[in-house]
């Protein structure tokens, strides 16, 4: 291990980790927690605050006891997290006044109704770069202050304090010194404005929050403080941070206009680095932040799937066809590929490009001769094509896209099988990295880059891509014209169970 040493922490939707690098970005150690996620009623997810900070604490130690590292050697940490997820909390005590809701809830579906109806919606988008969606932080936190006794009063008071996870472990880790979060997050709380670089004030009027609830807002690298000490056993900076989208577009090296990723979780998001054009989507995408660095915004387009891994993990856990994530593809491949089985999974509603929160899951063209391998071969596909909607998407409203090759990252890119038909699917390469952890690689690049190891993105190429080697390409092998067939089967059945 070099002198220097950077750690990223990734705080994600089912698991914490941290993983240890050398200043090249080489990974060297490993610590990860799984995360419970609660349901208490339909529609509604949660996590338990405490569990972020103590998971997070615990992979932080874990990778430097597992590298052999103290503390006082790491140059720096990155932060990359679950976006959205909103959390408010007391800021005499550091304890949140109610569970963390997670960035899947729908329970403040209403409020996104009742803005729409007020005729906010476009104020909203032209703004944020986003849609009236509970997906995003600013209606949940609305949610809290209604419905919860007294925390209007209080937050008007400055007592509390909002943020998404980021901010949230940044305040414990700091020992509750610095209360921030980075453009990126701020850029996914329906409250910032993307352009101007700043919390917007009419939005915070018109959904009624104090704008003491907010934490400042800094690059992407940038100095956030140092950890108690107490913690890890020296004060280590935290100088990287960013969403978990954005981090893996740095990982994967997106730096040029018209470079792509998607990274396969839970869900799926897909990002196109259109450079310091904040393109607005006539194809309900988002407009977000890519990064911001020296007080530079990079932009992008952004499609969020809701559920891509989710499938595999409901065919293991709800329908018990397969016992490990990695039988997903080998079942698939036994399938018949001309059953005509098509599975929407809109278990928690349709993201991008439909957005459509009171949509249903289905499975359709179910006959006789379908069993397990066929709806594992369908759930696998519905990824593909999701994939595809989006694309379509993206060329549709930045044509400067051109011939693209998709980098792609993820627990669902270790199916080889998955990442052929994706090939196939979108009629374009796709490339799985050396390093398939993208999103830590890419929180502390960020670490790297303010701590003066490494330099800030290039174009692409050089001097920043260094890191970024790939590991397989896969080309489309399904002629097009069977692609376009097969896409327009699952178009018919997303009309099946979407409103429009």
């Amino acid at each position: 291990m070099a002198e220097e040493a950077l750690l990223a922490l990734d705080q994600g939707t089912t698991s914490t980790r941290a993983i240890l690098f050398d200043a090249a970005l080489h990974p060297r150690a490993t610590h990860q927690v799984e995360l419970p996620q609660h349901f208490p009623s339909p529609g509604r997810v949660e996590h338990a605050p405490e569990d972020l900070v103590a998971h997070s604490v615990a992979c932080l130690r874990g990778a430097l006891e597992r590298g052999g590292v103290a503390a006082g050697r790491v140059a720096g940490i990155g932060i990359t997290n679950q976006r959205e997820t909103t959390i408010l909390w007391d800021r005499a005590t550091g304890r949140a006044v109610h569970p963390a809701i997670v960035w899947q809830d729908r329970r403040s579906a209403g409020i996104c109704e009742r803005l729409r109806a007020a005729g906010l919606e476009e104020l909203l988008t032209e703004r944020t770069g986003l849609l009236a969606d509970p997906y995003f932080s600013a209606t949940k936190l609305v949610w809290l202050l209604e419905e919860i006794p007294g925390l209007r009063a209080r937050a008007a008071k400055g007592d509390l304090a909002f943020g998404t996870v980021d901010s949230f472990l940044l305040w414990h880790l700091t020992g509750g010194r610095v209360h921030a979060t980075d453009a990126t997050n701020a850029a996914r709380t329906m409250l910032y404005d993307i352009r101007r670089g700043e919390w917007d004030d009419d939005i915070l009027r018109a959904l009624d929050i104090p704008r003491a609830l907010l934490p400042e807002v800094r690059d992407c690298a940038a100095e956030f403080g140092s950890t108690d000490p107490a913690l890890l056993g020296a004060a280590v900076p935290i100088r990287g941070m960013a969403g978990d989208q954005q981090a893996a577009t740095l990982g994967q090296a997106c730096f040029a206009p018209g470079m792509a990723k998607s990274t396969y979780g839970t869900g799926c998001f897909m990002l196109l680095n259109t450079g310091e054009a904040a393109v607005r989507s006539s194809h309900r995408l988002l407009t977000t932040v890519a990064w911001q660095i020296g007080g530079r915004r990079t932009y992008a387009l952004e499609g969020a799937i809701f559920v891509a891994g989710a499938a595999v993990q409901w065919l293991r856990d709800g329908l018990g066809i397969i016992r490990t994530a990695a039988e997903a593809g080998e079942l698939a491949a036994r399938a018949d590929p001309d059953s005509g089985v098509v599975m929407v999974p809109a278990f928690t509603g349709l993201g991008a490009p439909h957005w459509d929160a009171a949509a249903r899951g289905a499975i359709l063209g179910l006959t006789r001769g379908a069993g397990a391998a066929e709806i594992a071969r369908a759930a696998l596909e519905s990824v593909a094509w999701q994939t595809r909607d989006l694309l379509d998407a993206m060329r549709a409203d930045w044509p400067e896209m051109g011939t693209t090759v998709l980098r792609v990252d993820g627990g669902m890119t270790a199916s080889d099988w998955t990442m052929r038909f994706l090939a196939d699917a979108l009629q374009c390469p796709v490339d799985v990295p050396a390093v398939a952890e993208t999103t830590a690689l890419g929180a502390a690049y960020l670490a790297g880059v303010q701590a003066g190891l490494l330099p800030p993105p290039g174009d692409g190429t050089a001097p920043g891509a260094t890191h970024w080697q790939r590991r397989v390409r896969f080309e489309p092998a399904m002629p097009a014209e069977e692609a376009a067939r097969r896409h327009g089967a699952w178009k018919v059945a997303v009309g099946r169970v979407a409103r429009a």
